[in-house]
């Protein structure tokens, strides 16, 4: 390939200044926009997808953490009003620390996620790419895990749109699009601010950060904390590197 070749090539895989700078003004009011959203009366139905993406995000992060460090992943259940739960096993030789960072992962799950994305919309094929790897991601985490009777059906129905989108949509669509699911997963944090600084989980036990609390002596308000500040710091991080570096 001649050195002219290259260079277009190299223009195909990278995003256009205007589009970066244009980009990341819309993606600031889109994370504002979906605070505002949170706190009214029906923003919540606007952002139902999003949130179910965010619990998928935050369960299967839970699940997967057991399995890393050597438990088992059982089964993922999504409900309707945007909770879900993911069954582990562990051996009970588990030491706590390990045992608090499987519940630290749920929460952070949806950030980590997020920033990926966010740094993946730096090339368009990388955009392309995670879009796809995403969308099958949610394909296949329903056949292995997802058990419950709406997760069955909308878990897979999101995958399909994301599938479509990397298929079907320009790139510059594609680059926004995942940029925006990022910053939809990281501030999805905030939603969940009354979890993280509570020690009740409901009908589904204590929460997370009371789970830390349990393993690691500190309290919970502590950790819920520390997140919060941790998913800002990632999401500002993220955006910084995609756009200024």
């Amino acid at each position: 390939m001649t050195q002219s070749g290259k260079n277009i090539e190299w223009l195909q895989n990278q995003a256009p200044p205007t589009v970066k700078r244009m980009g990341l003004t819309w993606l600031i009011a889109a994370a504002i926009a979906t605070a505002v959203l949170w706190q009214i009366p029906g923003g919540d139905y606007i952002l139902y997808p999003f949130t179910i993406l965010a619990t998928w995000f935050h369960e299967m992060a839970h699940g997967l953490m057991a399995m890393l460090l050597g438990g088992q992943f059982q089964q993922l259940q999504i409900f309707s009003n945007g909770s879900g739960v993911a069954s582990y096993a562990v051996p009970v030789s588990f030491d706590p620390i390990r045992r608090a960072i499987i519940a630290a992962a749920g929460p952070m799950g949806p950030p980590i996620a997020g920033a990926a994305l966010i740094l993946a919309s730096r090339s368009f094929k990388i955009a392309s790419l995670s879009l796809k790897i995403l969308g099958g991601f949610l394909l296949l985490s329903t056949l292995i895990w997802v058990r419950s009777p709406f997760g069955f059906v909308l878990i897979p129905l999101l995958g399909l749109i994301i599938l479509g989108i990397s298929l079907k949509t320009p790139h510059w669509f594609q680059g926004f699009g995942i940029q925006f699911l990022g910053v939809q997963a990281c501030v999805s944090t905030y939603h969940q601010l009354d979890y993280l600084f509570s020690y009740s989980a409901g009908s589904l036990g204590i929460s997370d950060t009371a789970q830390i609390q349990q393993n690691l002596l500190l309290p919970y308000w502590f950790w819920g904390g520390l997140m919060a500040i941790a998913s800002l710091i990632i999401l500002v991080q993220s955006l910084r590197v995609t756009y200024y570096k």
